[in-house]
């Protein structure tokens, strides 16, 4: 009997021990099947059905010579995006152009700073390469200003100009999109009541008036947007202040002179 019990319990622990194997063992859902954390695999085909996706993630997107490819991202005040985009074309093709058009929450398009948003591919090219250096955003801007503000902006990329044999073949594009941080040397007074992000989901409960009221975007900075009065110029503008004030002191020291004249 006592060696039934050992036995037994030899099996029981054998069991254990093999079922978190064969659990590890079982295939995982990847990335690209849509889990979280990974880098969005497709594009939207429209502004309303733009992939969001985050500073500094690497997008990419199957699709063919013709569709409209759309992705949006948050931007915040100080920041200047710098939106690239690679296109891998098929081995036998015509001469096409491809263009990169950002536009922001207002659908109104940006304009690049530099860098090349249209580029056109000759025959055998096997990749175009576009980027988009953006101006800075501003914390504020005048109603008639298409200044870039914080907030949704979204990336169109398509060929636009490409002959009738090509259209419909398969294409594979890249998306990223980076910032860097200008400051206080870009800052401007004022600030902006609410970043420009799409509004087109409503809350689901209801609220004192009965109405169901359109939300914000679902992304967005991480510690929130910092759109605001302050800026690293206020610490730039306190020095030059103390500057001037010991530069005062400095010429006063040297121009007063020793004193009363001796003859007097």
């Amino acid at each position: 009997m006592r060696i039934g019990h050992v036995l037994g319990a030899a099996l029981l622990a054998l069991g254990l021990a093999a079922g978190p194997a064969a659990a590890d063992s079982s295939p995982s859902p990847s990335a690209s099947d849509g889990s979280g954390g990974g880098a969005p695999s497709q594009a939207g085909t429209s502004f309303r059905t733009a992939t969001e996706i985050q500073q500094g993630q690497q997008a990419t997107a199957s699709g063919s010579t013709g569709d409209y490819l759309y992705w949006s991202f948050p931007a915040d005040t100080g920041q200047r995006p710098t939106v690239r985009a690679s296109v891998k074309l098929p081995q036998s093709h015509g001469s096409q152009t491809w263009q990169l058009d950002v536009y922001d929450g207002l659908r109104r398009r940006q304009s690049c700073q530099y860098g090349a948003s249209s580029r056109t591919a000759e025959p055998g090219t096997s990749s175009v390469e576009l980027a988009c250096v953006m101006r800075t955003v501003r914390g504020w801007a005048e109603p008639w200003a298409n200044d870039p503000l914080p907030g949704t902006y979204y990336v169109r990329l398509t060929v636009v100009d490409l002959g009738a044999a090509d259209l419909g073949q398969p294409v594979n594009a890249e998306v990223r999109v980076d910032s860097k941080d200008i400051g206080g040397a870009a800052a401007v007074d004022g600030s902006l009541g609410k970043p420009l992000v799409p509004g087109i989901a409503v809350k689901s409960e209801a609220q004192d008036d009965g109405a169901r009221h359109p939300v914000l975007s679902s992304f967005g900075s991480k510690d929130g947007w910092s759109s605001g009065w302050w800026s690293d110029r206020w610490v730039w503008t306190a020095i030059g202040g103390v500057l001037a004030a010991l530069a005062g002191v400095g010429g006063y020291a040297l121009t007063r002179g020793s004193g009363r004249p001796r003859n007097l």
